[in-house]
């Protein structure tokens, strides 16, 4: 009755953030209720992107509008004075949040240039929330796809690499969802392979460097170390991988070829140089076939499983993660994490998968330190709790939840051509 009467809502631990689409640092910290009109009812609070919001990571997880409503009732806004969890329905707004998104529960259904059905659903950032599509539009694309005389492939995103996207596909959205991949796909590129074996940094609006645009298979060979990295963390969690070339105009046949010895090599299950920007989808074929060869056979997979169990404590699962997956020697935790980690157990929470916030520059939190690092310490700045979207989710490092723009930023080149209405600079 207490409760019902009175939620003694404690300003200080607010913990609902503002969001927003666009970048803008300034916004990342800020006092609000300054108006003559709040009463003195000012406070410290902040913004995130709109794709670190939890409710896009509900809408990602959920399985139904039923789901739906009852994982938005149960996000957390606020703590009480006695320290107790206050949640969406405990301050009567679920039935308004579910009409909200109703209609953003049902997929958008779009095609490529050549006819290919394509789901466009959800979009939480994988560096910030946990990077996938939704689970929705993968249930109705299998219920779609194929025919009862030759079975269909959906394929689905998992954002950034193996240690962020797929990380997290695997332990929070297979949980979620009760699927199982057959196989995983990962995309890498001979310029992103040169930058980590050392190449020259790449700055937007600069011209790229020769290093990238000329043979150098030393460089490329130094840097398929973190390729590497990303083919064992699949292989880690029972599936086998297979490497997609994205094939650039300026890659030699050399690189290519380097690029798919090394890694058969490390253990993927193949390694295809794919051209689907010069050719759409007849540059793809022979990954496809290798795809479906895969699934067919079952090679390479060892039985997919998850990294960790349920049952073991938040710092468990952080430390499984960061040494199992990113290969980092040690975890520390600021005072905030480690009081937060504290009471988030004391309230139950511990059960809940991780979703952590981390660059997706690096293997470690330092975006600059690239190959294939090994034997760092992981800072863990501060930690959130998503009862809504079913994760926790710690900040590794200086990760930010809403982005800011680079010193040059690419609205310098955007204009419209006055004759034509043309606008120009885009990409």
């Amino acid at each position: 009755v207490a409760r019902f009467v009175r939620l003694d809502i404690d300003p200080e631990r607010i913990v609902w953030r503002r969001v927003l689409d666009t970048n803008d640092r300034f916004l990342r910290e800020i006092t609000i209720g300054e108006a003559s009109t709040e009463r003195g009812m000012s406070r410290r609070t902040g913004f995130d992107i709109a794709v670190a919001s939890e409710i896009m990571a509900v809408l990602a997880l959920t399985t139904s509008l039923a789901d739906m409503r009852q994982r938005l009732a149960r996000m957390v806004v606020a703590m009480s004075r006695a320290g107790e969890p206050i949640t969406c329905d405990d301050i009567g707004v679920t039935g308004a949040l579910t009409v909200l998104m109703k209609d953003a529960l049902s997929p958008t259904l779009m095609q490529t240039l050549e006819g290919s059905p394509v789901f466009v659903h959800a979009g939480p950032f994988a560096n910030i929330a946990h990077g996938n599509s939704s689970i929705v539009a993968d249930k109705i694309a299998l219920k779609l796809v194929g025919v009862p005389a030759e079975p269909g492939f959906v394929v689905t995103e998992a954002g950034f690499g193996a240690d962020i996207g797929f990380e997290k596909f695997v332990n929070i959205k297979c949980r979620a969802s009760g699927l199982v991949p057959d196989v995983a796909v990962i995309v890498a590129t001979v310029r992103a392979l040169k930058m980590h074996g050392g190449g020259p940094d790449v700055v937007p609006g600069k011209p790229l460097a020769d290093e990238y645009t000329r043979e150098n298979l030393e460089l490329l060979e130094r840097g398929f170390a973190n390729l590497r990295r990303h083919i064992e963390n699949v292989n880690k969690m029972g599936l086998a991988a297979i490497v997609a070339i994205n094939a650039f105009a300026t890659d030699t046949q050399a690189e290519l070829e380097l690029v798919r010895t090394l890694a058969r090599e490390a253990g993927a299950y193949d390694a295809i140089p794919t051209h689907l920007w010069a050719k759409g989808g007849a540059g793809a074929v022979e990954l496809a076939q290798a795809v479906a060869r895969c699934c067919a056979d079952k090679s390479g997979a060892e039985g997919f499983r998850f990294l960790y169990d349920d049952s073991l404590s938040i710092k468990e699962k952080i430390e499984t993660i960061a040494k199992q997956v990113y290969r980092a020697a040690s975890v520390s935790y600021s005072e905030e994490a480690e009081r937060k980690i504290e009471q988030f157990a004391a309230n139950g929470w511990s059960s809940m998968p991780i979703c952590m916030a981390k660059t997706q520059y690096s293997f470690s939190a330092d975006p600059a330190l690239k190959g294939a690092p090994e034997g760092f310490d992981l800072p863990i700045r501060d930690i959130r709790a998503s009862l809504g979207a079913g994760f926790i989710y710690p900040l590794c490092g200086a990760m930010q939840t809403l982005p800011g723009l680079p010193t040059r930023p690419c609205f310098y080149d955007i204009d419209i051509d006055e004759d034509t209405g043309d606008i120009v600079g885009l990409f």
